[in-house]
């Protein structure tokens, strides 16, 4: 999927300005790396999840009070034909591409939001140190594309709350592109990885030779 940067739209405005003109740089600019590169900047950290509990990440909620939630609203960014949107924002109808298991939704009942990096694997990599409202928006982050995704029910429950060292999609070209997603994440909101996920995640990126990890940290 090609994406334009937020550094390629500052690059773009800066050139119109006079060289006279102060240059300073953007507070949120995106990052784009090699993939392997990014696997490489992961902090290191030992893991637990001691304390957790679900409950303690508020999530699917109306931030916007439009009266789509943080599903619905991921239901409707990522539907290839749009659904028809109902009286308190029922969807009915639309189609959707569930890329782990490479296949296409037709029914919104049959898929998940998976949070890219789960829950329990966040508090595990570093959420347990939040405060209620940062978790809050992790658990509802719409302002990166791959934080939240819809995949059939069947591949988010396979997957639970497993990282890269045990679960990964079944569709072979899927692979790259969740490896540049979870890695991704993981330094949007700055989580550690432990050993075992970072020797892992070094060599399931062995064959991922042209992919990049794009990410921008969330304040």
């Amino acid at each position: 999927m090609i994406k334009t940067t937020v550094r390629t739209l500052v690059a773009a405005a800066l050139a119109l300005l006079p060289l006279t003109a102060a240059v300073t740089t953007p507070a949120h600019a995106a990052e784009e790396l090699s993939l392997h590169d990014a696997i490489e900047i992961l902090p290191l950290a030992s893991e637990s999840r001691e304390g957790y509990d679900r409950k303690k990440f508020r999530h699917w909620i109306d931030e916007d009070r439009d009266s789509c939630n943080t599903r619905a609203e991921v239901l409707l960014a990522e539907a290839i034909t749009q659904p028809s949107v109902g009286a308190g924002c029922k969807l009915t109808g639309g189609t959707w591409f569930s890329y782990y298991d490479n296949t296409e939704v037709q029914d919104p009942s049959d898929l998940d939001i998976d949070h890219m990096v789960p829950l329990a694997e966040s508090w595990d990599s570093g959420a347990s140190q939040w405060t209620a409202e940062r978790r809050r928006a992790f658990a509802n982050d719409l302002g990166a594309e791959r934080s939240l995704v819809a995949v059939t029910a069947r591949s988010n429950r396979s997957k639970a709350d497993q990282d890269p060292a045990e679960w990964m999609p079944s569709a072979p070209d899927a692979r790259c592109t969740y490896l540049a997603d979870w890695v991704g994440t993981k330094l949007r909101w700055s989580l550690t990885a432990d050993q075992r996920e970072r020797d892992t995640l070094r060599e399931l990126a062995a064959g991922c030779e042209d992919t990049d990890a794009e990410y921008e940290h969330h304040q």
